[in-house]
């Protein structure tokens, strides 16, 4: 194997390795879940996840803290040592043999930068059930499963290139670091989910880096995919190594999940899950309670994995009318763009206030949502619920 490296001759990368590090390939740690603080007034937990909650980003900055940002994993979170840990390109799209390369490899290669949101595909998944009384399984997000970042790596396509991916590859599989995950008894090993070829010499990012800072673990420490606009079980957290392909490739994570299954659907559900539609939410908790006779000055956010928000329109009377929100700054094609409405309530009582985004290409968000066994794709106009006292 061609490990083409560049490491250190006491075998580290200063300041590169996480507090409790391991070494790839050894097994988890015995502590399960998360290793960020979790305070409630931030975070609603879900087993091994984490929603950011809207009202902790009210007023914030344009990318989402470290602190802030939404936790999915399958399993728990690895720890994994930079000094020891390996990208490795194996398959047979490749022309020569397996290539590994070393954090520091990666890091020594063109660096890029990309603003992007990553989101899980179940965000809003609760909705389906208190909105449109329908019954679905999964992790129950409300809206918080999303978040931006400015993230630095190297392009995929570059370490592609260098591994020696020939004209033949047709499909990639990269697989994560993080330990086997077991559903209803049956293992279905490390996270791992084909990416067409076409998309990795994109705009995929190979990304080592989280809003000017090393990937905190919990967010894919040393490296970790970021696939722009596409549901977030794309970007593979603590990326270990990438099946490079002649043939089309499959996983659970591509077959059994992240895709539509269900009454509407094909059997054996619909095809994997990739862009994520347009979506808003107001920067309030749930419910939101507001002071009748008083301006207030609502913030929310809106996003498209198809391009950028062109207009945002907010309703307080069930959809009947609806008044354009100001867009704000950092308009970025992969990220949301934030906006303010100032709502005065007349009267005291129980309201639900609306927010409908449309996009560059069109897209506008529905009236409601296409349903699904699983819950994905959770992109219709959202009610949240206002207490005006």
């Amino acid at each position: 194997m061609d490990t083409r490296s560049t490491t250190a001759e006491d075998g580290r990368e200063p300041g590169r390795t996480a507090p409790g590090a391991r070494r790839a390939g050894q097994a988890p740690p015995a502590r399960p879940g998360i290793r960020k603080p979790l305070p409630p007034r931030l975070f609603a937990v879900h087993g091994t996840n984490a929603e950011t909650r809207w009202e902790a980003l009210r007023g914030a900055d344009y990318l989402t803290p470290d602190d802030l940002f939404f936790v999915r994993n399958h399993t728990a979170t690895p720890l994994i040592d930079a000094a020891t840990w390996r990208l490795t390109l194996w398959g047979d799209g490749l022309d020569g043999g397996p290539v590994a390369f070393t954090y520091r490899d990666i890091l020594g290669m063109p660096a890029e930068t990309v603003t992007a949101f990553i989101e899980c595909a179940g965000n809003g998944r609760v909705l389906y059930g208190e909105q449109q009384g329908q019954e679905v399984s999964g992790t129950p997000w409300r809206l918080g499963a999303v978040g931006v970042a400015r993230w630095r790596g190297v392009r995929l396509a570059t370490i592609l290139r260098r591994a020696g991916m020939g004209d033949r590859a047709v499909a990639l599989m990269p697989r994560g670091l993080d330990a086997d995950y077991v559903e209803a008894g049956e293992n279905l090993g490390r996270v791992r989910r084909p990416l067409p070829v076409a998309k990795a010499l994109d705009d995929v990012l190979v990304a080592y880096e989280m809003n000017g800072r090393p990937l905190p673990p919990d967010h894919g420490y040393p490296a970790r995919l970021v696939v722009p606009g596409w549901a977030g079980v794309a970007s593979i957290k603590w990326l270990g190594d990438v099946e490079v392909s002649a043939r089309p490739l499959e996983s659970p994570w591509s077959t059994r999940l992240y895709r539509m299954h269900g009454p509407g659907h094909p059997p054996g559900g619909g095809p994997p899950l990739t862009r994520m539609g347009v979506k808003s939410a107001f920067e309030l908790p749930w419910p939101a309670r507001l002071q009748a006779g008083r301006e207030h000055l609502l913030r929310g956010r809106s996003w498209s994995g198809h391009g950028r928000v062109v207009l945002v329109e907010v309703s307080d009377d069930e959809g009947v009318s609806w008044r354009p929100a100001r867009l704000r700054d950092d308009r970025h094609p992969r990220g949301w763009v934030r906006w303010t409405f100032p709502w005065t309530p007349r009267q005291a009582g129980e309201l639900r206030l609306l927010a409908r985004a449309a996009d560059e290409t069109g897209a506008r968000q529905p009236g409601s949502a296409a349903c699904n066994t699983l819950g994905y794709g959770f992109d219709a106009v959202v009610r949240h619920p206002v207490v005006v006292t």
